[in-house]
């Protein structure tokens, strides 16, 4: 039985890239490029087929910044497919990062030099929005429209006798000073990116300790620094061909999950000479805290809900209005 692979946000940079190493792994997978721009993710469609000319490859329309699309989405899978095998939550924003000079400099020519350009501590600011939920932009994008997918998905992804593989795109900027379990979606704050990042690490732990008895198993990784259309935002390209290293995110694929650590983030590396090669770091995730914010997420899944059902009932009876007028 063919093996059933949904990865969100898998028109360009990691997500396509992954796709083309998943299908050189396995050509026999059914592969579902859930993407926000359809037109996009045909061409992407049409590029792994060039290479991968028996590929099987669906297209879904999925915006995980908007519930209504999550919602809608998870309803089309469910009537697409029986179960899943893997599911990557890849999809992400990063909202108008701003160098701060200053930092840089002074970090340049200090011992937290590494530190800086390896997590961007100190280094960035953004500013983020409302989106139309009324959720902060990143927030909804890089963590809640994922963990909404996974609970409308969980008939699929908890099944009787099935593993079912769930794998978070993390960033070694995931800094837990960057997050606040009184403010978790960074609405007072100006690292809306690393802190959603975290709080993926963290819901990663939680789901692991909810829903490994089901047959789910979550993991967290970090591809490295790799050329995307959030790198080319931050810095000029020619810095980054300095110090970008080589992706090898289909790892986690050829992994038996019970054998993988769930407060692990595998980590995606090049040695000196070139070799590619993975290596497991412990995420500095409190257990506790993890808990809280998953209970958050579901009493905010129970809100969004609910205020969403109320706009739907609104524009029914809207429209029923202007049909009665007529």
């Amino acid at each position: 039985m063919e093996k059933v692979v949904i990865v969100t946000g898998a028109n360009s940079g990691i997500g396509l890239a992954l796709c083309e190493r998943l299908l050189t792994e396995d050509s026999q997978l059914r592969l579902c490029l859930a993407c926000r721009n359809m037109q996009r993710a045909e061409a992407a469609r049409s590029a792994l087929l060039t290479s991968h000319i028996d590929a099987h490859i669906d297209l879904l329309h999925l915006d995980v910044g908007s519930v209504q699309s999550v919602l809608n989405a998870a309803q089309e899978i469910k009537s697409r497919y029986s179960r899943i095998d893997f599911l990557y939550l890849n999809a992400g924003i990063m909202p108008n990062p701003q160098v701060d000079v200053r930092a840089f400099f002074k970090g340049l020519f200090s011992r937290n030099v590494i530190n800086m350009f390896a997590t961007a501590e100190g280094l960035l600011t953004q500013q983020d929005r409302l989106n139309s939920d009324g959720l902060q932009e990143v927030f909804a994008t890089n963590l809640f429209g994922h963990f909404l997918l996974i609970r409308e998905l969980e008939p699929l992804l908890c099944q009787s006798g099935h593993t079912t593989r769930v794998v978070w795109t993390s960033s070694s900027n995931a800094r837990r000073s960057a997050f606040s379990i009184d403010d978790i979606q960074h609405r007072n704050g100006t690292e809306p990116y690393s802190s959603s990042k975290y709080a993926s690490d963290m819901i990663s732990v939680a789901l692991n300790r909810h829903k490994n008895s089901q047959g789910l198993f979550s993991s967290v990784i970090c591809p490295g620094l790799v050329m995307t259309n959030l790198t080319y935002g931050i810095l000029p390209s020619f810095f980054w061909t300095l110090i970008m290293p080589i992706m090898w995110l289909h790892w986690l694929f050829l992994q038996k999950p019970e054998s993988l650590d769930p407060r692990a983030k595998y980590h995606s590396l090049t040695s000196g000479l070139g070799t590619n090669y993975t290596q497991p770091r412990q995420m500095d995730i409190d257990g506790e805290m993890s808990e809280v914010l998953f209970s958050k997420l579901l009493e905010l899944e129970k809100v969004v809900r609910r205020k969403l059902n109320e706009r739907n009932s609104e524009d029914k009876a809207h429209q029923q209005y202007l049909r009665d007028i007529e």
